[in-house]
Order: structure tokens, then sequence, then C-alpha cells
């Protein structure tokens, strides 16, 4: 039980500390980009890399993790965003950090996927929310912390850098005190076509689970990178949209291991239905109250408070409704479609607040929370994992 212990505190740590670097990485590079006269367009394409380095390597991350096991991926995928991390210094190229964020998202999601496999594998389906939601809440807090690096840039530019680099060094070296474990597996020796079975026999299973990676990226792209854009067309002060955009990224922290509990006690599914209803309602009465600074950050507040854990709880969900041997394939399928939704976030609503009016923007969000909980309204499919 000890150990079990230890495994599970190192794996979220690490998780914190990838969190940091990539919370850093987002606002630290597109203020130096502004600073060297890029353009918002091509700021935005760069920070795309990131989505395209996950979406690369999803369907070659399988066979290598059924084949050598947890800790080495996770070793791999670490030291890739360590050494990715500490190359950014060493030229100052518009490509060349673009291809160390490619290769971050990649590093990052071969951590996330081993970790987050590994985590569902060794926990019971009645500690799986507990667990998972602890897994994103400390990934949560490092995301939070890292802007606060940001102003290290004054010191010196490369002095944010560093010093993400050295901490993801000492959470790498912890890795070293865990034991190798492997996931269940039918066949060592399939092919690299069988990850595309799988992955198409994880979605036959839960397809309404994986809905929700997809929503989560979504709404945290289109908040972060949409919502700025509206506010501006709506005269709101940008003082205040630095406060607003924090409350849904704090409202998910705060609440992320509460509803990970209840989930465990009263099931998955009323849980997720009663958050994404008040995520829905939250954004519907946000869309009335836009004028409204206090308004603006209550609603923002308790749409995060609700729809902040819909990747853990989406990932906990997929490991309700899938067999064993096909939890890294589903794993795998919640980062694909997560990138997916965040790339498609800003692009569909940036696309909405240019053609339509005002409020649309809270409008879509809405839409999309009610049509995925009609979906796990009408789904009755029933939770392999806890038979």
């Amino acid at each position: 039980m000890k150990m079990n212990n230890m495994r599970f505190w190192i794996l979220v740590s690490i998780v914190a500390i990838s969190g940091l670097s990539q919370g850093l990485l987002l606002p630290l590079i597109s203020i130096i980009l502004e600073k060297n006269g890029f353009s918002s367009s091509l700021n935005g394409i760069h920070a795309t890399a990131l989505y395209i380095g996950v979406l690369l390597i999803s369907p070659f991350m399988e066979k290598p993790l059924r084949k050598y096991g947890y800790k080495p991926i996770i070793m791999f995928g670490g030291f890739i965003v360590l050494l990715s991390l500490a190359s950014f210094p060493l030229w100052h190229s518009f490509m060349f950090w673009f291809f160390l964020r490619l290769l971050i998202g990649i590093g990052d999601h071969m951590l996330h996927f081993a970790t987050q496999t590994w985590i569902t594998d060794f926990s019971p389906p009645h500690r799986r929310g507990r667990n998972l939601s602890l897994y994103g809440l400390f990934f949560g807090i490092g995301f939070a912390i890292g802007p606060l690096l940001t102003p290290l840039v004054e010191v010196h530019q490369s002095l944010p850098f560093i010093v993400s680099s050295f901490l993801s060094l000492l959470g790498w070296l912890t890795l070293f005190l865990l034991k190798n474990e492997y996931p269940n597996t039918t066949d060592e020796h399939e092919s690299f076509f069988a990850t595309f079975k799988r992955f198409a026999q994880a979605w036959k299973y839960a397809w309404v689970a994986l809905l929700l990676p997809f929503a989560y990226g979504f709404l945290e792209a289109a908040v972060n990178g949409s919502f700025p854009i509206f506010a501006l067309r709506e005269n709101i002060p940008v003082q205040q949209v630095s406060v607003i955009l924090p409350a849904f990224a704090i409202g998910g922290i705060v609440f992320q291991l509460p509803l990970g509990l209840l989930s465990d006690r009263w099931g998955r599914k009323i849980v997720l239905l009663f958050a994404l209803l008040i995520g829905c309602i939250s954004f519907i009465t946000a869309s009335m109250l836009s004028q409204s600074f206090i308004g603006l950050f209550v609603c923002f507040f308790v749409a995060g408070m609700f729809v902040g854990s819909l990747f853990s709880l989406g990932m906990s969900y997929t490991a309700d409704l899938l067999p064993k041997h096909l939890l890294p394939a589903g794993n795998l399928l919640c980062g694909i479609l997560y990138s997916v939704g965040s790339i498609a976030g800003p692009f569909i609503s940036g696309w909405v607040i240019q053609y339509w009016q005002g409020e649309s923007f809270f409008i879509v969000m809405s839409f999309m929370l009610l049509t995925i909980a009609t979906s796990l309204f009408i789904c009755t499919k029933p939770e392999i994992a806890l038979k």
C-alpha cells in the first residue's frame, strides 16, 4: 500500500510540473513573439504546434506502451520535454521554436498518456474518480502557477526556460524510484493497424464518454482564445478580462476533487449530467449579463466549477465503459479528442463572433454542452469495468 501511494504521488507531481511548463509557455512565447513584431495570427498558428504534436504521435504510442511498459514511455516523454525546454535559449527563431513546441506536444502526450493509463489501471473503480480528479487537480495547479514565472523574462529572456527545464529535470529523476509495470494485453505482436481497430472498438463502447475531453478542450481554448476578442468588441476593459479568465480555471481547480469523489459515490453519469447542465445554464446566464463584470466573473467561476472537470471525469467514465485491454486505446482517444477540441474551439467561436452578433459566443458554448448532456442522457451503456 505504501509503495502504491508513493507511485501515485510521484506520477501526479510529474503531471503538475508538466502543467507548469505548459502554463508558462503559452503566455511567455506569445509575449516574446509579440515583442519581436510577429502578427497575432502567426502567434496563434505557433500555439497550435503543441496540439499538432499530440495528433502526430497518438497513433504510434499504444504498441510501445504494451511492449515496454509505463515507466519507459513516461521517462522518454519527460526527457523530450525537458530537453526541448532547455533548447529554447539556443536559437531565437520562429520555426525552431515551432519545432520545439511540437516536440513538447509529443513528449507531453507520451507522458500524460502513460500516466493516465497507469493511474486508471491500478485504481480500483470506487477510487478511480478520486484519483483521476487529483491528477486533473495537480495539472490544473501547475498550469495556473506557470504564468507566474513569466515575469522572469524581464530579468533575462532565457531564465523562464531554464527554471522550467530544471523543475522538469527534478521531476524526471523521481521516476527512477518507480518499478515498471505493463498494461493488460491480448497480443504483444499485433500489427500497427491493430491500434486503429482498438480505436474503433473503444469508440463503439465509450463514444459518449469520449465527447467529454473534446468538450473540455473546446471550452478551455475558446474561453482563453476567443473570449478576449469578444470582450474587446463589447468594450469590456482588459483589466476586467484579466480577472474574469482566471475565474474559469480557479473554479475548475476548486471543484475538481469534490466532483471526482461525488462521481465515485453517485455514479459518473449522474454527476456528469448535473455538471453539463449547470455549465450550460452558466453560459446562458453570462449571455444575459455580458455587460456586468461581477455577473461575468460569477458565471465563469460557476462554469469552471462544473465543466472544468470534464476531462478527468471523461477519462473516469471512459474507463468505466471499457474492458481493461482497451484502456490504452481509450486514453489515447481522450488525448486526441481533447486536442481536436482545442483546435476547433477558437476557430468555431472566433467564426461565430465575426459573423454573428455579440452574445452568440456564449450560445455556442451552451448549445455544445446541452447537446452532449442530451447524448449522455439517452445513451444506456453498461459500465463494463465495474462488473
